[in-house]
């Protein structure tokens, strides 16, 4: 288990995927209530270190420990159609993962409460992307993991989410770890 300033600790991680190295001796941990940017080139392995620490990809070597299961926010939302915003930001509570807050209070956070009988074809991609931070927030643990959310929105409404991300990281204090390709972005939100 990582220390209580280090709530995620990865020590000399390498995976391999398809027979070829991704991440190689990857060594860091990350401090409670920091927000850490991992940027660099597409292929990098930036995505695989994300899903290596939520749980989802086991490294072939190495250790990651951390506190409790992570949040993770993937870059195509993964919402599901059939469900309204609000039983989305529900689903980790119905799955037994909540903890987090309540699904109406995270809409209420990322300022979507009016549009939680929407379904996610109703919504704007900026809106899907709110949707599926608050089913984040909605988990429980304290450690919220970004894979590049707002890739997909325009420039404008990307600035705008990153001031309500910004905003939200100071409010909630969790430990953040966010994959982008914007230098701009990294140095603006994160800690490092």
């Amino acid at each position: 288990m990582p220390g209580a300033d280090a709530p995620l600790a990865v020590q000399d991680v390498t995976v391999r995927l398809g027979g070829e190295v991704i991440l190689s001796g990857v060594t860091l941990d990350v401090r409670r209530g920091e927000f850490l940017a991992l940027i660099g080139p597409s292929g990098g392995g930036k995505s695989t270190l994300l899903r290596v620490l939520a749980g989802l990809l086991r490294p072939e070597s190495g250790a990651v420990r951390i506190g409790t299961p992570p949040a993770l926010v993937f870059q195509d939302y993964r919402l599901l159609p059939w469900r309204t915003a609000l039983r989305n930001v529900q689903l980790p509570a119905d799955l037994g993962a909540g903890g987090g807050l309540s699904a109406p209070e995270a809409l209420k956070l990322v300022g979507m409460e009016a549009y939680g009988p929407y379904f996610p074809a109703q919504l704007s991609g900026g809106m899907r992307a709110r949707v599926a931070l608050a089913r984040a927030l909605a988990q429980s643990g304290d450690v919220l993991l970004l894979d590049e959310p707002f890739a997909a929105l325009d420039a404008l409404v990307r600035e705008r989410f990153n001031a309500e991300l910004r905003h939200l990281h100071e409010k909630t204090g969790r430990t953040t770890v966010l994959v982008t390709h914007s230098i701009r972005e990294a140095v603006w939100l994160a800690d490092r």
